[in-house]
């Protein structure tokens, strides 16, 4: 799915191998596999510790593309972006 076309109803973000993604977590992730067989099963690395695999479901997770530039950022302070996220997972409001 190219970027421009139509939102994928199971991978709305249309995040793809490449990409940098929040996981359920809240880790900015590096993603290094899209497994489309039970749903979309977005894994990777994550930029905070290396941990892996780290794996999210596309549609059920909430994982948000993130900026290359946002990485570092977050990085100095994960436990502040973590609350901004869980704050507006619970609005209903995405970044």
């Amino acid at each position: 799915m190219g970027r421009s076309e139509t939102p994928d109803p199971v991978n709305p973000q249309g995040i793809q191998v490449g990409d940098i993604y929040d996981d359920c977590s809240f880790h900015p992730v590096l993603c290094t596999s899209v497994d489309e067989v039970a749903g979309v099963v977005l894994s990777g690395v994550s930029l905070i510790d290396g941990s892996c695999p780290r794996s999210c479901d596309a549609l059920h997770c909430g994982p948000v593309r993130i900026r290359v530039e946002e990485v570092m950022a977050i990085k100095l302070d994960l436990e502040g972006y973590a609350r901004r996220r869980k704050n507006e997972l619970r609005t209903g409001d995405s970044i």
